[in-house]
Formats: C-alpha cells, structure tokens, sequence
C-alpha cells in the first residue's frame, strides 16, 4: 500500500508540474502590450467587413484591435503623427509618398474590389451603361445633375478627384457639386436623399443598397480600381507605437486564414464577394477589375 501511495503521489506531482508548464506556457503566449489601433477607410468598417476580420485575428493571437475608421488621408496623418500603429488604407500614390518619408516600415498588398457610380433610378443625366467614367462625368457634368462628392480627401475622393482633373473640369465650386464631409455610408444616404449621384466603392454600395433608392449606372472601367494596403506605421513616431502588434495583424491580413475569409465575405448575402483578395499578387498584376 505505501508503494502504491508513493507512485499515485508521484503521478500527483507529474500531473501538477505539467498543468503548471501549461499554465506558464499559456501566459507567456499573450501579447505584454495587447492593444492595437488600426487606423482604416470607412469602406472596410461600413461594408461589415472587419466584423468578421477583427473577431478572428484576436481569437488566433490575443491582441484587441480598437479600429478607428476615417478617410483614408485621415488614416494616414493618424499615421504620421504616431497616432496609429497600423493603416489599412486604399490610395496607392498617397502611400507610396507616406513609404518614402518613412512612415511607415512594411507595407502589403490585401485586397482590391473596384469604384462605381451610382445615382437616381431614373437617371437624369443620361449615362447609364457608360462603360468610360471620364466620358460619364464629363456627361453629367454638362446635364447639371447633383454630384455628391465625399470631399473628406478620403482614398474615394481622391480617385473622383483625379478623374475630374483628367477630364479638365474643375467641379468644386459649381452648384450642381456638394461636399458631405462625411463617410461612405452617409455620403451614399445624402445621395438617395437627394435623388443625386456619387462615387463610391462596390461594397459599401451593396451593403447598404437595400436602405437607398440609387442605381449602379458606370461600373468596369479599369480606371476604376480600387486596391487596399495593409501598413504598419515606423515606431520612431512614437513611443506608444505597438510594433509586435501592428507586424501579427500585417501577417493576419496576407494569411490564408484571412484571405479566404476575404473571398467568400458577401457572397451568401449578396450572391457576390464585395472585395478579392491579392496577397499572393502584385499591383502590377492588377491589370483591370
């Protein structure tokens, strides 16, 4: 009997030594410094996307993400002033320029869908089925229709702003021009309020296009492509920078994990994914949406 006790306590402390390397083990694999701010275009917060995004890359890796979702010229400035610890932003020349200042320290490819111009069922100014987007806002320019513009230098309107620039027409200060200030999702409801017409990317369109009385008129221009950057900002910005934190969520981003689960989003509830995703690609590969 007492050999009998010896060995059960024997197994006793064999089994509280290895609950206690556990119990360590699971320690020490949480993040010291959990908290993360990712700094994002409202098209990522707006089309419920990050939703699913967020939840799964705390669950894997223990960190808390506190997005903050803003035009992607906001995102960035949050970046330069050390206010973020990593970007998720769709204004490919904006970031380059960020990069080169040093700004940042890694930047990658996610994912891309593409801009449409939505506005009234009826269509006023005439350019639904247009296939150019130039010769579509060249068209409403002259009808004198209502444009909504975003006008928050978000990565949106950068690109409306380009191709008003690359058609020669100077649409700010004209009556028929507005600016709301404001997201994508409320841009999107000023519009149909207005019974107007905007730019805007597909998948915040879709997500909300069940609340609005807008119509896709101008989709497939290559022009039109939209593509999304994952950005982990220089911790020489700030001491508060969360370095290990923004590189686990970079890597999350391009994982299959996360890249599948990019590629399914939407499509159950609107029969089609709202972004695609490009960790495997390269920009240049990015010919046309």
């Amino acid at each position: 009997m007492k050999k009998m006790g010896k060995v059960l306590n024997i197994l006793f402390m064999l089994v509280l030594v290895v609950g206690l390397i556990g119990l360590v083990a699971g320690c020490s694999s949480k993040p010291s410094n959990p908290d993360i701010i990712m700094s994002s275009t409202t098209s990522t917060g707006d089309s419920g996307l990050m939703d699913v995004l967020i939840p799964m890359f705390e669950a894997k890796t223990g960190y808390k993400i506190k997005p903050i979702y803003v035009g992607t010229g906001a995102a960035i400035a949050m970046g330069e002033k050390g206010e973020a610890d990593v970007l998720l932003v769709h204004a490919p020349t904006s970031e380059v320029k960020y990069m080169d200042a040093g700004h940042g320290v890694t930047r990658k490819l996610v994912m891309h869908n593409d801009f449409i111009i939505v506005g009234p069922p009826n269509d006023p100014a005439g350019i639904k089925g247009m296939v150019v987007a130039k010769d579509a806002l060249v068209k409403l320019a002259a009808s004198g229709s209502i444009f909504v513009s975003r006008g928050d230098d978000s990565g949106t309107h950068k690109a409306e702003l380009a191709i008003w620039k690359a058609v020669g027409i100077t649409a700010e200060g004209q009556n028929w021009y507005q600016e709301s200030g404001q997201g994508m999702g409320a841009t999107l409801t000023i519009t149909s309020e207005k019974q107007a017409y905007t730019l805007t990317d597909r998948a915040t369109y879709l997500a909300t296009k069940a609340n609005l009385q807008l119509d896709i008129l101008v989709q497939g221009d290559p022009l039109l492509l939209n593509i999304y950057h994952v950005i982990t900002v220089n911790p020489a910005k700030s001491t508060s920078i969360n370095e290990k934190g923004a590189k686990a969520f970079l890597d999350f981003m391009i994982s299959d994990e996360a890249q599948n689960a990019i590629k399914t989003f939407g499509v159950d509830e609107f029969g089609e994914p709202l972004f695609f995703p490009d960790a495997d690609k390269t920009e240049a590969d990015l010919g046309s949406v």
